[in-house]
């Protein structure tokens, strides 16, 4: 089948250089392709385009550094059911509930047929939360326990449904899409770059460098090359964001086991982090720094002696706390052997980030799609686990979090302060194509697509934020566990709520 091949760091794609196919060759190409590990979807899609809707696929080879670019077409108002690839490999099955759930587009033998997000332009406007078709097992033995709709801890919507028998999960079912925010409908409504890039950092709060740095890559990819020394800078914002997030897990699974000194030296540790983000940038999440084509924050002399001196204590105190968590058989007993995700089942829902590596699944876009400072100035060696455990979940933050430490170091040990281009928010974006900004957030893989129409404005926005594949990583790790055991789950993924409810 045909494919366009680029890279992570190539310009945008000509619309027309995209090639057409048909499903049947699709289909079939995609059967055998997605059963090699090597290949996963970083975005496949829906768009109407005149009286037809094309269908547009970005594929991943993780071996070869490849991404390949193809597209099928149907005409809007057929009623032909395409045959699901969901039923041969469950990672598609965000994409195509979500075409199905969009455009009414039917997928035969689609195992997992239910609304994904409720946006509000779907089809089917008679399906609403209040009617979810939640799984349901008869017995007598059996009850239900419903958590949500509202996470009490962090004030996020989403609906856990337990099927239990006695204490031990026997299913859980995660219902999200309470949020109808129509974040990628608002980056088509404006040509305004500011306030796209405002919309970035507003994807998902904790991960406000990572999105933006997502949505100014493809941006740029369809503009103007930048100072590679701005790479470098977001880089190290990137890191300090990885840093900060993995500290702040660390400090709540302590919570959860009553660790009460790793928890208070890790809220601690976290504050210096962001602290330092905020001493950079004006704000303890990175809003304000990444801008298109330039900075208004560029680092200083003064500036990257703070973030050296600051993180390098960190780093040391951190180690530490990483000592006591790993000697601690306490914390040992509840962490290891619970929540257990398979390399298999990781791959076979498309898993990505922190939480495939846990498992033994490779999938890291900094070593096998490398961008900015990644592959250049850093030789990125992934953090991998195999038990795929609470643990093994939790080893990974440890490490990442002293490799992160160890990369900003690295990439300021000499680093020169040089950036003099400030944000350009009138760049011109090539017309008629198609970019992506593909990039490891700390929670794993996102991936933002931009097209533009004949005058050069975004007239397609789509996101993928790594939560969309691992929330039901941890529907699959409570199973066979206690109900009790959920907690300490669910903080081993710290998935994203609204990340997901675009």
């Amino acid at each position: 089948m045909k494919y366009y091949i680029t890279d992570n760091c190539a310009k945008a794609v000509e619309l027309k250089d995209i090639p057409e196919v048909e499903y049947a060759a699709f289909y079939e190409d995609l059967k055998e392709r997605l059963s090699d590990e090597r290949y996963h979807i970083a975005h496949y899609f829906a768009r109407t385009e005149d009286t037809r809707l094309k269908f547009y696929l970005v594929l991943l080879d993780d071996e070869e550094q490849k991404v390949m670019i193809t597209s099928f077409a149907m005409e809007y108002y057929d009623d032909i059911a395409l045959p699901s690839l969901t039923a041969l490999h469950p990672q598609v099955h965000p994409f195509e509930r979500e075409i199905a759930e969009l455009y009414n587009v039917e997928f035969d033998s689609m195992p997992w047929n239910k609304p994904l997000r409720f946006p509000f332009n779907r089809r089917n406007r008679n399906s609403t939360m209040d009617n979810y078709p939640f799984y349901t097992i008869e017995g007598e033995s059996l009850h239900e326990v419903n958590v949500g709709p509202i996470h009490a801890g962090i004030i996020e919507p989403g609906a856990f449904r337990f099927i239990c028998n006695g204490e031990n999960v026997l299913h859980l079912e995660i219902a999200l899409g309470y949020q109808h925010r129509g974040v990628e409908n608002e980056f088509t409504s404006t040509d305004n770059r500011l306030r796209q890039t405002l919309l970035a950092e507003s994807i998902a709060g904790d991960s406000a460098v990572s999105h933006s740095t997502a949505f100014v890559n493809a941006v740029e990819k369809l503009s103007a090359q930048v100072d590679h020394n701005l790479d470098i800078e977001r880089t190290v914002a990137l890191e300090l964001e990885r840093m900060a997030m993995h500290i702040a897990d660390t400090g709540a699974l302590c919570t959860d086991v009553a660790y009460q000194l790793g928890q208070v030296a890790c809220e601690a540790l976290r504050t210096v982090i962001i602290n330092t983000t905020q001493a950079w940038c004006g704000n303890r999440f990175g809003k304000g720094l990444i801008r298109p084509c330039g900075t208004n924050k560029p680092l200083t002399k003064e500036k990257i002696e703070m973030i050296i001196n600051n993180v390098t204590d960190v780093r040391r105190r951190y180690n530490e706390v990483k000592d006591d968590i790993e000697s601690s058989p306490t914390i040992l007993a509840r962490f290891e052997q619970c929540g257990l995700v398979p390399k298999a089942e990781i791959l076979n829902i498309g898993g990505v980030g922190m939480a495939a590596r846990a498992s033994g699944a490779k999938r890291d876009i900094r070593s096998s799609h490398p961008y900015a400072a990644y592959g250049k100035e850093i030789s990125h060696e992934s953090v991998v686990k195999r038990q795929g455990d609470v643990m093994s979940r939790l080893a990974v933050r440890l490490d990442e979090v002293l490799q992160a430490a160890d990369n900003i170091l690295s990439l300021l040990a000499s680093y020169k302060p040089s950036v003099t281009a400030r944000p350009d928010y009138e760049c011109k974006l090539q017309p008629n194509a198609l970019s992506f900004g593909l990039l490891e957030g700390w929670r794993g893989e996102i991936c933002h697509i931009a097209i533009t129409n004949e005058e050069g404005n975004i007239s397609t926005y789509k996101i993928k934020d790594p939560s969309v594949h691992n929330w039901l990583g941890l529907a699959i790790a409570v199973r066979s566990e206690g109900i009790s055991d959920f907690p300490i789950n669910n903080k081993s993924f710290n998935l994203s709520y609204c990340g997901h409810d675009l």
